[in-house]
């Protein structure tokens, strides 16, 4: 019993070393305002950058607004930037972590719930992605750039942070804009 319990368990850890940690992935840490570690950042990270890429790429051709096409345009340029200084740091040896190779299931499943609408049904499911992936993302960052436990992810988190913001910025405008004008009237 004793073997199965500790083969168990070395599972358990093996598993837990390439994923997030629970208080990353339960929230628990960006509630207590809590640095992530220098794994779960990489991971959030990335995967928000591939979110925010496939998904500003999927604007692109089916928002009705010009306004959003626009703000996914600079989603995509954006988040493109991040993720190519994201990996030079990690295959330069700068962070020692392991990017994902593809996005985790969460973020998959929201791009495939945008991939299935169209119109103004589009329009509002983006922007409500954005808004919230962004208020996600920015504390992430802001919680890495102050605790952190790498000198050159805190620089990168800190740098990407006025980013962040503005992107989020965009994506409350944009809401409000909805709200005031209509979802058929952009």
């Amino acid at each position: 019993m004793l073997k199965y319990a500790t083969l168990a368990f070395a599972l358990v850890f093996a598993t837990a070393a390439h994923a997030q940690s629970m208080g990353e992935k339960s929230g628990v840490n960006s509630v207590l305002g809590t640095s992530p570690s220098t794994q779960d950042f990489v991971t959030m990270a990335a995967n928000g950058d591939m979110l925010e890429i496939e998904s500003g790429k999927l604007a692109e051709q089916k928002a009705s607004s010009d306004q959003i096409k626009q703000f996914a345009k600079q989603l995509v340029t954006d988040h493109q930037k991040t993720t190519e200084e994201l990996k030079a740091l990690v295959n330069g040896g700068k962070v020692k972590a392991q990017l994902p190779t593809a996005m985790d299931s969460s973020h998959q499943s929201k791009l495939d719930k945008l991939k299935g609408l169209s119109g103004a049904d589009f329009d509002k499911a983006f922007d409500d992605t954005q808004t919230s992936a962004h208020k996600d993302a920015t504390s992430l960052f802001e919680r890495y750039s102050k605790g952190g436990e790498n000198t050159d992810l805190k620089a990168f988190a800190a740098k990407h942070l006025p980013t962040l913001q503005h992107h989020l910025k965009m994506a409350e405008d944009l809401s409000r804009s909805q709200s005031t004008t209509g979802s058929g009237n952009r």
